[in-house]
């Protein structure tokens, strides 16, 4: 194992020290507890956003917490999740009198937490809470149908829920509101990502799974969760040609559909590659007569040092337009208005 570390238990309060060394204008924690992570810009009588979930992903999780964004984020260790006493914490924090809205992973861990951190919320400090759980994993399983179980993992395309919900509650609109933009969002958002190489957790000392310098892994999920298929790298071309249209279909893209296209780096993926993929999406939905309205591309949720990456595409309509155009700052996203 070849890290930047000291002792393995220690990496992500080592971590946290210097994320709050770095952007001291930005984040505060709570009752002095690192794992607490909010904003030093709260804003009375708005709602309140709070995420959390596993290190290991960054800038996903506490990386957008700022400015038109987050305002509190609990953090756990290496793909593990925070306590639900961490996240009433934070809840605590950030509550200023508009209620709070969760926004997280669809994983079973954070599930349970955050259900159970609004409940003692709204029973012991009388703090309305709503949930809004983002999976949208294509490959991990088939769109939910009204009133099914999502069994999608939630990857890369939280960011849009983030961005959306945040550009809402900034609006000062009420938890209603907030929560209706969340839910909305993440239904017309769809992902799908390819893997190269794996991660090492420090704690464990070893690759998270195995795979030849020659393959690749088409769906493979951010903990290293089992894709749709293992084969031989092809290329660039035929990789896009594999993953982007799934995502298409998912969405119902129709001719004269927009768009927000994100490609995201899972850690160790060259920018250079990323932008070269972001060309062949482009022409992909070119052919297609698919607008794209803003592309974001860069590292917005990865793991660890994975080499892959994924492409998350968002639906949108005027109401979302004017939402992911608005601007945001935090030390990790930001996004100066309206220009693309």
């Amino acid at each position: 194992m070849k890290k930047f570390i000291n002792q393995p238990e220690r990496f992500i309060d080592e971590m946290l020290e210097g994320l709050y060394a770095a952007h001291p204008s930005y984040y505060t924690c709570v009752n002095e507890d690192a794992h607490c992570l909010i904003t030093k810009h709260k804003v009375a009588g708005k709602v309140g956003i709070a995420t959390g979930g596993g290190s290991g992903h960054l800038p996903l999780f506490l990386g957008y917490v700022g400015k038109g964004m987050l305002d509190g984020c609990s953090v756990g260790d290496v793909f593990q999740s925070p306590s639900s006493e961490q996240m009433l914490d934070v809840t605590k924090a950030i509550d200023s009198g508009a209620g709070v809205l969760y926004i997280f992973g669809n994983y079973n861990g954070d599930i349970f937490n955050f259900q159970m951190a609004a409940e003692m919320a709204e029973m012991e400090e009388d703090i309305e809470v709503r949930l809004s759980i983002a999976g949208e994993d294509v490959a991990s399983g088939p769109r939910a149908k009204e009133q099914e179980k999502n069994i999608r993992r939630g990857v890369a395309g939280i960011f849009f829920v983030y961005k959306c919900a945040g550009a809402a509650a900034a609006e000062m609109l009420p938890l209603d509101e907030v929560y209706r933009i969340a839910e909305k969002t993440k239904l017309l958002v769809a992902t799908m990502g390819v893997a190269l190489s794996p991660c090492t957790v420090p704690r464990i000392g070893h690759p998270s799974f195995t795979i030849a310098d020659d393959e690749m892994e088409i769906g493979m999920g951010i903990h290293g969760e089992a894709g749709l298929r293992r084969g031989k790298i092809c290329s660039a071309d035929d990789i896009i040609k594999e993953i982007v249209p799934p995502v298409m279909q998912d969405l119902q893209l129709r001719h004269d559909d927009e768009v927000c296209v994100l490609i995201n780096g899972l850690g160790a993926t060259p920018l250079e590659e990323q932008y070269l993929i972001t060309g062949l999406v482009h022409r992909l939905l070119k052919d297609a007569r698919i607008r794209v309205h803003r592309t974001y591309v860069g590292e917005y949720a990865t793991s660890l040092e994975m080499t892959g990456l994924s492409i998350s595409l968002l639906k949108v309509d005027e109401e979302l337009k004017r939402l992911m155009d608005a601007a945001a700052d935090t030390p990790m996203f930001k996004q100066f208005g309206e220009s693309k």
